[in-house]
């Protein structure tokens, strides 16, 4: 059973952009949540994260880090079994 995916962004985000066609290149299905002037989200994925910058993408519960994160995921191959919800 695949992994929930979520991408939480902010607007004019280009590597937020990156990773949305990374994602839908892939043919998943991803939820995206903006954390524009919501300051309790940001500091939920900062806390959660250790990072302070968007995109942050989850697959589940599981941080997967941002576009640059995922994009070296998908390079090693190991992406798609995270999408999948193995490992």
């Amino acid at each position: 059973m695949a992994a929930k995916v979520t991408v939480y962004t902010k607007q004019h985000c280009p590597y937020c952009v990156r990773a949305k066609h990374l994602l839908a290149r892939k043919g998943v299905a991803y939820e995206e949540v903006s954390v524009e002037g919501n300051d309790d989200l940001r500091v939920w994925l900062a806390e959660t994260t250790g990072q302070r910058t968007v995109p942050q993408i989850f697959a589940g519960d599981r941080p997967l880090g941002g576009y640059t994160d995922v994009a070296a995921l998908d390079a090693e191959g190991k992406l798609d079994p995270l999408l999948r919800g193995e490992g």
